[in-house]
């Protein structure tokens, strides 16, 4: 006979106390799903919003109204907005996001290009900023209040205050103007040789590591400084551990849910802020083709773009947070 009082728990629940682990990482993941759906939404709604018309850019302004209905019939823009929309859906879950209205190409064939681009330049930031910054954070506890630490603070606070257009304009005025060890504009192409494409990359690279370095830095700083404080710290201490050694043995390890996650937001800047970079540089990648497809209202390219950064940000923020949920002791090891 079952308990009428409310006290036999329900089947959701009596899984979240067996598992708690995999009910938040679970539930992290339907969460990231949804909220991409909403974002799909916004996307294709704001895009669909722009100001100008695709047919009328295409044709010029002395196209004939038919000459304009004609074009809009044949992309299919005389359809519902709402059926139009779960189509492109349907087509971007299956990886086809339809074909671009300027070039007549597959956009998913331009895009895997371009977005392979993109991922190299910000991958080989990603290997070059995060342990820096890990490692600057860490020194900067360990010579907190003193003159490292200070030289360390001023320098982070002023890579923060700059945007990075102008620190890539900084970079290529004298690394590629005046000294001419760089090269400017940051060209790649299928076949050609690693250490070429890293040189090539070299001024981007350099522009999105001081963007991120001091953010991750500085909130690595932040962590670990809260963890220094507890009582353990104090008895590793006073058992005579180096200040050094307890950084890196305890307080680092225990510090790493927060470290994880500023970490994990600034490799999502990195992918999705790579736009401004990018522009900077001429370097063809996600950003470059984005802006180029705005240019002419391009929509496919735009709504494309858009779907590519807003998935690749929601899925390392997702990360992050699974990634903190499972370096949580309590939850790791239930009581």
């Amino acid at each position: 006979m079952s308990n009428s009082t409310g006290t036999e728990s329900l089947p959701g629940q009596r899984f979240r106390e067996r598992f708690p682990l995999l009910a938040l990482v679970i539930e992290r993941m339907l969460l990231s799903i949804l909220l991409l759906f909403a974002v799909s939404v916004l996307i294709f709604g704001g895009v669909e919003a722009l100001p100008g018309d695709f047919a009328t850019t295409y044709l010029g302004q002395s196209a004939t109204p038919q000459a304009v209905a004609n074009i809009r019939a044949e992309l299919g823009l005389d359809r519902p907005l709402v059926t139009r929309y779960f189509e492109w859906l349907g087509g971007a879950v299956q990886g086809d996001f339809g074909t671009s209205w300027a070039s007549r190409n597959s956009v998913s064939e331009q895009v895997a290009n371009r977005l392979g681009n993109s991922l190299f330049l910000a991958g080989f930031a990603a290997v070059i900023a995060v342990p820096l910054a890990v490692g600057l954070g860490m020194l900067s506890v360990h010579f907190r209040n003193r003159l490292p630490d200070k030289i360390i603070n001023v320098i982070s606070l002023a890579a923060i205050s700059l945007p990075e257009f102008f620190i890539g304009y900084l970079l290529i005025l004298y690394f590629a103007v005046n000294f001419g060890v760089a090269t400017f504009p940051a060209t790649v192409f299928d076949g050609m040789g690693l250490l070429e494409r890293i040189k090539a990359i070299a001024l981007p690279t350099a522009t999105l590591v001081l963007v991120v370095l001091a953010h991750m830095m500085r909130m690595t700083r932040a962590a670990i400084l809260s963890v220094m404080s507890s009582a353990y710290m104090e008895t590793a201490e006073l058992k005579g551990l180096s200040a050094w050694r307890a950084i890196v043995k305890h307080a680092a390890p225990n510090a790493l849910a927060p470290i994880i996650n500023v970490v994990a937001l600034n490799l999502a800047y990195l992918v999705v802020g790579v736009v401004v970079v990018e522009v900077v540089f001429v370097y063809p990648g996600m950003g470059q083709y984005m802006v180029d497809a705005v240019t002419v209202r391009d929509m496919p390219v735009v709504q494309a773009c858009g779907l590519i950064f807003a998935a690749v940000y929601i899925f390392l923020n997702m990360l992050a947070d699974i990634l903190a949920i499972v370096a949580n002791p309590r939850l790791r090891h239930p009581r």
